[in-house]
This record gives C-alpha cells, sequence and structure tokens, in this order.
C-alpha cells in the first residue's frame, strides 16, 4: 500500500464555493456536520412514516414504526441516572457466566468475554472487507440486545461523538473519571506512542502517545480485570496465550488523549466523510490504508482509547468503550445512507465496491465481492444473521435510528 492511494482530505471551501461566488468566511463545519445527521434522522422517520400509510391501505403493520423505534442516543446526553443504568448493565453482562466452551476460548469467563471471543477469532475476516459494516451492525445491535435481555437495561447503545470531544478527549463524560464515566483514562506513564506494525515487520509507523498508559483507576471500571489478549502485540505487552484465547488477567489500561482524536475524528473529517460519494471513498476515509498513516477514523479512535486492550485491533472490545465506538461508526453509515435513498441504495454494490469489497483483508489474497447472503457469525456470542438483513436498521430484524 502506498500514501497516494489515499485521498486527502478536502479542502473545507472546496466544499461550498466554486469559482463563481466570492470568498467570504469558512462554513461552519460543527453546524454542517449537525444540519446533516439531523436531516439523516428526519430522512429515516419519513421512510417509517411512508411505509405505515403504505401498510395502513393493505391493513397490514410492520414491525419497526415511529411507534417503536429505538433511538440511540450520544453517551453525554443521557442523564446521569441513564448513564449509571448502561453501566451497571455493562457490569451486570461481566458477571454472567460464559456461553463459549473452554475448549474454545479457556479465558472467556464471562458473557462479555463472548463478544471479544468472536471477535478475536473473526478480526482478519471483518476488517478492510466487504462485511466489516454489516458485521459489526450486527456486533453492536447483539450487544445492545444482551444488555436489554440478559441485564433488565431499559435503554439503548449510547454511541461516542468522536469530534465533540476531540480537544479533550480524557475530560468526555466517557472518560472523565467519575461515577458516570466509562473508567477514567489510564494513570499516566511516560511513555511513547504505539507504533503499527505491518504482517512483514517490513513497516513501523509510531503514532503520537496519549496521556495515560498506565492502569484505569477511577470511574464505573476502575480496576476492571481483562480476561482475554493480547492478540497482535502490545508496546512493552507480550501477546496471550492461545492466541489470545488463552486466560490472561491483568488490569485495563488506557491511554486517552487529544492528539490522534484531532489528527482522525474532527469535524471536517466526519463532514467529509458524510459527503462522499460511493462506498469505496467512504471506507477510504473511514478505515484508511493499512499499514500507512492514513488510519482514518476507525483506527484513529482505537488508538485514542489506547493501552491494553484498546491499542489491540483483536481484543478491542474487551474494553466498554469499544462499544460506544463502534455505536459511532454504525451511525456515520446508517446517517450516510440515509442522506442519499437513491444514490446509496442498500444493495449489494453499497457493501462490496472497491477493495475493501471482497471476503479478505484488502482483498489480500485476492478473493470474491462479498454478497448479501454472506453469514454475519457470532460464534457462541449471540444468533447470527446475513449482509442482507442488516444493510438497513430500520428493517428486517432492526428497528433504530440515531439522535
Amino acid at each position: 500500500m502506498v500514501f497516494s492511494h489515499f485521498p486527502a482530505l478536502l479542502l473545507l471551501p472546496c466544499l461550498v464555493y466554486s469559482a463563481s461566488i466570492p470568498f467570504t468566511r469558512p462554513i461552519d463545519v460543527e453546524s454542517t456536520v449537525a444540519n446533516l445527521t439531523s436531516s439523516a434522522y428526519a430522512s429515516g422517520l419519513s421512510l417509517l412514516n411512508e411505509r405505515e400509510t403504505s401498510l395502513r391501505t393493505r391493513a397490514d403493520e410492520s414491525h419497526c414504526s415511529i411507534h417503536n423505534i429505538a433511538i440511540r442516543r450520544e453517551y453525554g446526553s443521557l442523564s446521569s441516572k441513564e448513564k449509571l443504568q448502561y453501566i451497571d448493565a455493562v457490569k451486570c453482562l461481566q458477571k454472567l457466566p460464559p456461553r463459549t466452551p473452554a475448549n474454545v476460548s479457556s479465558g472467556a469467563r464471562s458473557r462479555f468475554d463472548d463478544f471479544t471471543v468472536v471477535h478475536i477469532q473473526q478480526t482478519l475476516d471483518i476488517h478492510f472487507s466487504g462485511i466489516f459494516l454489516p458485521w459489526h451492525r450486527w456486533f453492536v445491535h447483539s450487544y445492545e440486545k444482551a444488555l436489554r435481555e440478559e441485564c433488565g437495561y431499559q435503554g439503548y447503545q449510547p454511541y461516542w461523538d468522536w469530534p465533540k470531544y476531540a480537544h479533550a478527549p480524557q475530560e468526555s463524560p466517557i472518560f472523565d473519571g467519575s461515577e458516570t464515566s466509562l473508567g477514567g483514562n489510564g494513570e499516566y506513564i511516560p511513555h511513547e506512542g504505539p507504533v503499527i506494525q505491518s504482517p512483514d515487520g517490513k513497516t513501523s509507523l509510531p503514532l503520537a502517545p496519549g496521556l495515560g498508559s498506565g492502569n484505569v483507576t477511577t470511574g464505573a471500571f476502575a480496576n476492571m480485570v481483562v480476561n482475554l489478549g493480547p492478540v497482535g502485540g502490545l508496546n512493552n505487552t507480550a501477546p496471550g496465550p492461545d492466541n489470545g484465547l488463552g486466560y490472561n488477567p491483568r488490569p485495563l489500561k488506557r491511554d486517552v488523549g487529544p492528539a490522534l482524536n484531532e489528527r482522525y475524528a474532527n469535524y471536517s473529517t466526519v463532514l467529509n466523510l458524510l459527503l462522499k460519494p460511493d462506498i469505496e471513498a467512504y471506507r477510504l476515509l473511514l478505515e484508511g490504508v493499512p499499514y500507512t498513516i492514513e488510519i482514518g477514523p476507525h483506527g484513529g479512535i482505537h488508538y485514542v482509547i489506547g493501552g491494553d486492550p484498546g491499542g489491540d485491533l483483536f481484543t478491542s472490545p474487551a474494553d466498554p468503550v469499544f462499544w460506544l465506538h463502534h455505536g459511532m461508526i454504525d451511525r456515520m453509515w446508517t446517517s450516510w445512507q440515509l442522506l442519499d435513498l437513491t444514490g446509496r441504495r442498500f444493495g449489494e454494490q453499497q457493501i462490496n465496491g472497491g477493495g475493501y469489497g471482497h471476503i479478505t483483508w484488502a482483498n489480500e489474497p485476492p478473493s470474491r465481492k462479498a454478497r448479501l447472503d454472506d453469514v454475519i457469525d457470532m460464534g457462541y456470542a449471540a444468533e447470527s444473521s446475513t449482509i442482507g438483513e442488516v444493510m438497513r436498521t430500520l428493517d428486517g430484524p432492526l428497528c433504530y435510528l440515531y439522535l
């Protein structure tokens, strides 16, 4: 892979000005993003209303309607009570016994761990491939369903609005160390940042460090124990036993800071993402190019969490914040889909376009394109589905929108 394959971020004036219009001042990027996501939400509600009107004429009804649509919200917008209810549900999942057999993963000690196991097992198939977006959409839905059905959670999966806290994510409601946070940052230890290493060992790309690196000792998940991984290897951390599936108890660590958040997931990045014309351009910005410094907001935010297990792509779901990050990934895809119902149809071409549309990591080795009937395998964590069943959040087994 080479840097020239990745399109540079668009200059903001180019988004709104032409040669015939005199330049006066830059657009308000934050407000533009808010307007676009609001338009996507309204588009989803409009689709539901149109469907209800059509079905009513046939004396029929849909499982997903304006009356039962689930609304996922940004974590900071939740009340203290709602945050504590979400935290209690996650802790409940961490206490329930696993469904994964010990001969599959001896390290899985809870229902929470079941989700990390399946992610470890499939990481090299579900990233930079045609199944990436639908697989993780179903993954987050399945986790949300477990919280609700097994732990009595009454709300829905919240998300992390990346640019909202980009200048100081460690001080956001997610990481501020209060009782309603998902645990604080790791204790500060002088250190170097993570290094992106290619599989052949020939490419090493250092990234900026965060403001932590040590154990999480504050907030709701203070002193949490991580059971699985790491797999890919972290700075100064040896890989865990049995390819990360063995039992390897250790403290949760984080390395949260602004440098990577500002670089990879600011308001300009999110705006450019929403304006991408097709799935190929969209995913090149979202996921970047493997083994280059252009890692996109997906990889960038994983490294904003950093630490252990957050800095290991395989084991990253073992940090409770993973689910807020991938809630935002799904929010962006959902919004992008709803902003152009004609050009961004929910068919096969909107999942297998471009180099990331195959069934292998960046089409290496070369493989066929992903299909709508390809199975989304949840292992022992949850029921499986197919790509086609989860292409829209208002159809099939899904029924939700994002505010």
